[in-house]
């Protein structure tokens, strides 16, 4: 794996060891984080902080109702949830968001293929398969955008991004990926809100492929 020269921003970060990040960007942190030896070392000081304050809080009677309840629950039949080891090249999170299956890929068109792993009202995860040199349409965004590299590698007007690599953008971001030559380029991408695309055909499709 190349190095990686694009991380997960700090407040992000913090936020996801928090646990108030939103599901579709926890997917994206987790999965960048699995393979960053450099944000898992920055994660576990954030949640090395937060234990501290933690111990810190003043304790709090709870009633004898909810420490009954919670006792209670020691004796119902408990089964794990399974755990999604790296396969290939997608990492423990993206397995799970998978639920171990394999993609299954949707043509959006001009070789570029999607399958959407999971889509609220709060936000989408989906991957997506974009040939050696083929462009994403030019877009910004409504919300927020993560996107994380797991084969090949894409190019736009921020920078180059690899395996492992996270590229965030927000409503201030316009953009064309291209993804590089060589490997087909194959992304994680989480988003809060639909992209806002320039041009008429893709925003015509937008509804039917639900980016």
């Amino acid at each position: 794996m190349s190095a990686i020269t694009h991380h997960v921003p700090d407040a992000i970060l913090a936020a996801y060891a928090a646990g108030s990040l939103p599901q579709a960007f926890a997917v994206a942190v987790a999965s960048h984080v699995s393979l960053c030896a450099h944000c898992r070392a920055a994660l576990e000081a954030h949640q090395a902080v937060g234990g501290v304050i933690l111990e810190d809080t003043e304790a709090m009677a709870v009633s004898s109702s909810l420490k009954n309840s919670i006792l209670a629950q020691l004796d119902m039949p408990f089964t794990p949830e399974p755990v999604y080891e790296r396969s290939g090249i997608f990492p423990g999170p993206v397995r799970e968001a998978m639920q171990g299956r394999a993609p299954r890929w949707k043509k959006l068109g001009m070789g570029v293929r999607q399958d959407i792993l999971s889509a609220d009202a709060h936000g989408s995860v989906r991957l997506l398969y974009i040939p050696p040199g083929q462009a994403v349409p030019d877009h910004s965004h409504n919300g927020l955008e993560m996107t994380l590299v797991l084969q090949g590698s894409f190019s736009d007007e921020t920078g180059r991004f690899g395996v492992g690599d996270l590229e965030i953008a927000d409503e201030t971001v316009e953009h064309t990926p291209v993804a590089d030559p060589g490997a087909p380029c194959i992304c994680l991408a989480a988003t809060d809100a639909r992209l806002r695309f320039n041009a008429l055909v893709p925003r015509l499709l937008q509804p039917l492929f639900r980016i």
